[in-house]
């Protein structure tokens, strides 16, 4: 469930990111070497890390919690 929701939330996040880089393709186009400013290559690169990190830093947090006793946590408190 956890992941579920930081994966949307990610996918929100990389479809904003994308649109602005579209947007922003022409002003920073003077500034790329070797790529244009909307080369989808490069973009769906990014997207992907992107995508993996969120995965990641979401996955290793919500392991450690299930595996967690839930009645030692509450005594803890």
């Amino acid at each position: 469930m956890i992941l579920r929701e930081a994966t949307m939330l990610a996918f929100g996040g990389i479809l904003c990111g994308s649109v602005a880089a579209m947007i922003a393709a022409r002003w920073v186009q003077s500034m790329l070497f070797g790529t244009s400013g909307s080369d989808p290559l490069v973009l769906g690169a990014a997207a992907a890390l992107m995508l993996l990190v969120a995965a990641l830093a979401t996955f290793l947090p919500a392991r450690t919690a299930s595996h967690a006793d839930p009645s030692a946590l509450l005594r803890a408190e």
